[in-house]
């Protein structure tokens, strides 16, 4: 009489578990970078707020608090070239559009693109 194998061979968990680790390991790579990001939104959000309202704002102001803000959270990236203040109506609009690129293995990396719009009214 024959016996039947059971259980999952090694090319079997190779199967199930090679997706999983990639996964992980992308997603590894990724948390620090939305990490920084959510930095980086709580920092427009608190400029905006800080000059809410207010009838003397100007561009030099604006970005000095959020350079200072920018060095207190410690982010090193965007730099603060990256973030562009302009005129819109009767206020501000705060803006920062930046891509990081994480490497993966070999010659792959991932592209992570970010754009963020404060109005400061």
């Amino acid at each position: 009489m024959r016996s039947r194998q059971r259980g999952v061979t090694f090319i079997g968990w190779l199967f199930l578990l090679l997706p999983i680790g990639l996964l992980l390991y992308v997603t590894i790579r990724l948390v620090p970078i939305y990490l920084n990001f959510q930095k980086v939104n709580k920092v427009m959000n608190q400029v905006a707020t800080e000059y809410k309202g207010s009838e003397n704002v100007s561009q030099a102001l604006v970005m000095d608090s959020l350079s200072k803000r920018i060095t207190v959270e410690g982010i090193y990236f965007p730099k603060i070239d990256d973030f562009a203040l302009r005129k819109s109506g009767a206020g501000w609009e705060m803006e920062v559009n930046y891509e990081e690129t994480p490497p993966m293995f070999y010659n792959v990396s991932l592209l992570v693109a970010f754009e963020k719009t404060v109005k400061i009214e």
